[in-house]
């Protein structure tokens, strides 16, 4: 599914789709961004996986030590690297399931908006990766939408789909927290007890914690 971002919903398009959000999404995204902050550390190195045009990584950049942001799409990470114009982070191509980094290189590995089931990528091997670059007693922290969220989802879909950014949801495929739309996009999100299975398969035990009544947070502690 990350081809789907880097061919019909990068750079310009993609930021497009945060500014028609409601105030109830801008709320969640908010509360996201926050809550990463409130358990990142000032001099901590952060990498986030799938940071698109540069939203939440030039957000982190103002509180850590550094911010390396990757994506597949080459349009987003122009656009991030156009607005970061204090050059605060370093942006690079790359997939989140086989990082070009060594061990042990990030006290933070950070996982928002529910990157886990939007990236389309065997969730296991991506939180196996994240942990492998991550330095002992670093952090690794995915977020994925919670099920209160479900109504608010579905109308900011609706509200890109109608400024024409990406096609129309289907109705009759969208249910039990996976959002189908007609041009092929397929989303999902993954519950409490599939974080902790997801933890019990790599041998870790994660933090689950709700925020905001719209996000789901797995924290790791490596």
């Amino acid at each position: 599914m990350s081809s789907y971002y880097a061919e019909n919903l990068a750079g310009r398009r993609l930021q497009r789709c945060y500014e028609v959000a409601s105030p109830r999404v801008r709320q969640y995204l908010e509360a996201e961004i926050q809550q990463v902050v409130s358990l990142v550390r000032p001099r901590d190195a952060v990498l986030e996986l799938g940071c698109g045009y540069g939203r939440v990584a030039l957000r982190l950049a103002e509180t850590v030590g550094s911010v390396v942001g990757i994506d597949t799409a080459v349009e987003s990470l122009a656009l991030a690297r156009e607005l970061d114009r204090g050059h605060k982070c370093e942006f690079m191509q790359m997939d989140a399931t086989d990082l070009a980094f060594g061990a042990d290189r990030f006290d933070a590995v950070v996982c928002v908006q529910n990157g886990i089931c939007a990236f389309g990528v065997d969730q296991a091997v991506l939180m196996s990766e994240s942990l492998r670059v991550a330095r002992p007693g670093g952090l690794v922290l995915f977020s994925t939408y919670s099920d209160r969220f479900w109504q608010d989802r579905l109308a900011w879909f609706d509200a890109q789909a109608s400024a024409g950014l990406i096609g129309a949801v289907d109705r009759a495929q969208s249910r039990d927290g996976v959002i189908v739309l007609e041009d092929g996009f397929r989303a999902g999100r993954v519950t409490p007890e599939g974080f902790k299975a997801l933890c019990s398969c790599l041998g870790r035990e994660g933090r689950i914690t709700e925020v905001d009544e719209s996000s789901v947070f797995c924290e790791l502690v490596k």
